[in-house]
């Protein structure tokens, strides 16, 4: 009786393997509203002359930044995008945006001028 091959012999190895890559990924911590503190801000460095504004401080999975991304774009009536946990809406909407993200309960505040 001959023993069964093992497809995956790996005598030793030093960062685990792919199986293993939801262990490894970081956790995002999807706080409550009332718990983020948020700014908003209007820019337009490095976007050609347009205005976009954008909204840091979020703490959400992308999951949830993305139908918060949804809802805003629609109030404002504009487009957007998701970067590295920030929320960024083409045009000036400072104040709009303020009026609705205290509304859902978040804890937010216009920076810059």
């Amino acid at each position: 009786m001959a023993a069964k091959p093992q497809k995956n012999r790996i005598a030793y190895q030093e960062f685990g393997t792919d199986s293993n890559a939801e262990a490894l990924s970081r956790g995002v911590p999807d706080l409550p509203p009332q718990q983020q503190n948020i700014r908003i801000q209007a820019t337009r460095s490095g976007r050609k002359g347009k205005t976009v504004t954008v909204i840091t401080g979020l703490q959400h999975n992308k999951e949830t930044l993305a139908k918060l991304l949804k809802t805003l774009k629609a109030q404002c009536g504009s487009g957007g995008t998701v970067k590295d946990n920030t929320l960024e809406i083409q045009g000036e909407h400072k104040q709009k945006l303020l009026d609705i993200l205290t509304k859902l309960g978040y804890k937010a505040k216009i920076s810059g001028g």
